[in-house]
């Protein structure tokens, strides 16, 4: 049930954007497929119904190989042709400001900023706040907003978000999926949405140097037994020597969490800039969004991260540490 407050947001939202000669559309960096499903689908609807667009995320502005299959990928504008002043700018999937990356510039100076989430620890940084931690993805907010602004879903704004779903309901598995989240389903596959081969696209095909890679990874994971916590770490050394690229290595997490005697799963993957960007799930009892908010990052109770310049030998001691 939509709380009163996101109801009127999803309004408010809904009149800057049809008021808009244009809107500026960006998600976080680094996206997942909630934030790239999301903001690819509003965008799709926009240019559907006649309102001028353009969508973004920051340097690195590369998109990880699992999401090709997403429509309209080829349509996004680079980070340096992004507006600096956008009269509307909507946000998506992004908890802070700050995780806009090149483009929090552009977000400070929008005469308008829409932020659309689900994450209970977004920041609200917004002029106009759209945040219902009750969703269970982005993707699921983008829906009500779409249907506040009148206009009707298109197919590939429907495979959009389908992907967005998915993704983060880790395929219908995760305490997030409600008879609505099947309900919302059932209406995006009414748009012909390529189930199969979208689900293999997205979490079961890779690369053989990936899984040579995950092999590596794999063996020098870390059993905390007395703390129920599991982890490993993939270094720039790692993604070098086995020729993967750091956005390949998102959904490790999620063989990691595989972990049956494991409460709490955290991966720390080295960036390029050698900062770590720490992934952390837990299966309930632990709610691991106040361990990443500690770090100056944020989440869900099942699911957070944060991003650290210490060695990962701090970084998992201060976990251990709040476990």
């Amino acid at each position: 049930m939509m709380e009163p407050d996101t109801q009127v947001a999803l309004d408010q939202a809904a009149a800057a954007i049809l008021g808009a000669g244009s809107v500026a559309l960006a998600c976080h960096i680094n996206p997942d497929g909630d934030a790239l499903g999301s903001m690819l689908a509003l965008y799709h609807v926009l240019r559907a119904n006649g309102v001028d667009a353009i969508a973004s995320f920051s340097e690195p502005f590369v998109v990880a190989p699992h999401y090709r299959d997403l429509p309209g990928l080829d349509l996004l504008t680079p980070p340096d042709r992004f507006p600096h002043e956008p009269s509307v700018m909507v946000t998506f999937d992004s908890g802070a400001m700050a995780r806009l990356g090149d483009l929090e510039p552009f977000a400070k100076a929008a005469g308008e900023l829409i932020v659309i989430d689900h994450h209970v620890s977004n920041q609200r940084y917004g002029t106009i706040n759209v945040i219902d931690p009750q969703a269970a993805a982005s993707g699921v907010v983008v829906r009500q907003l779409i249907e506040a602004l009148g206009f009707p879903l298109n197919r590939d704004a429907a495979v959009c978000l389908y992907a967005a779903v998915i993704c983060d309901t880790g395929r219908f598995q995760y305490e997030s999926t409600t008879p609505a989240v099947f309900a919302l389903a059932g209406e995006l596959t009414g748009f012909d949405v390529p189930v199969a081969s979208l689900s293999r696209t997205l979490f079961e095909e890779h690369r053989f140097e990936y899984l040579q890679l995950l092999a590596d990874v794999l063996s020098h994971a870390v059993l905390v037994r007395e703390k129920q916590f599991v982890w490993t770490c993939v270094t720039q050394a790692d993604l070098d020597r086995h020729g993967v690229t750091f956005e390949e290595v998102e959904g490790l997490i999620d063989v990691i969490r595989r972990t049956r005697e494991a409460e709490v799963a955290c991966v720390l993957k080295q960036a390029g800039d050698h900062t770590w960007r720490v992934s952390l799930r837990s299966l309930g009892d632990v709610d691991v969004c106040r361990i990443a908010e500690r770090e100056g990052g944020g989440g869900h109770r099942f699911a957070a991260g944060f991003t650290s310049d210490d060695t990962a030998e701090d970084v998992i001691a201060r976990i251990l540490a709040a476990l």
